[in-house]
């Protein structure tokens, strides 16, 4: 289970609506609790996907635009990452992923759980003509397949 505010889905959301019709992405900060992974901090960044990070990934992907891509650059996660820990007060983690479906369904694609990292949570907004809609939260399984995982809101 993943737990979040309205303040962090509003973020989500928004960022989806702003970026579209291409993908957004961000950076979920937090920490993992008994009852399962508790988020502090949403951070929109920039999809930075362009030819050089499709050269990264193997196969046709090198044709695919920001519309049905993403990448976060990796200097920006290891900025933030260094970033959440360094800070006593925040002592915080990088616990997942979230990026918007430009007008498809909030359901991870196969490039998504290829490229994906155990632990994290893969949060994806469906963006229908511009509108933020259905949002779903993914982790992977020991067999590197995505599970759903349930979001509760906390206040």
């Amino acid at each position: 289970m993943i737990q979040l505010s309205q303040e962090h889905l509003q973020t989500i959301c928004t960022h989806a609506e702003s970026t579209y019709p291409e993908e957004c992405c961000g950076i979920i900060l937090g920490y993992l609790a008994s009852e399962g992974k508790i988020v502090v901090e949403v951070m929109p960044t920039e999809n930075a996907w362009n030819t050089e990070a499709a050269a990264e990934f193997p196969g046709e992907r090198t044709t695919e635009s920001k519309r049905r891509q993403y990448a976060i650059a990796p200097e920006i996660m290891l900025k933030t990452q260094r970033e959440a820990r360094v800070s006593e007060a925040r002592s915080l983690n990088i616990i997942g992923i979230f990026h918007s479906h430009p007008d498809h369904p909030a359901i991870p694609s196969e490039c998504d759980r290829l490229y994906a990292w155990q632990g994290y949570s893969y949060i994806i907004v469906s963006v229908q003509n511009g509108k933020a809609g259905e949002l779903q939260s993914w982790s992977l399984d020991d067999h590197h397949q995505f599970q759903a995982e349930a979001i509760e809101n906390i206040i």
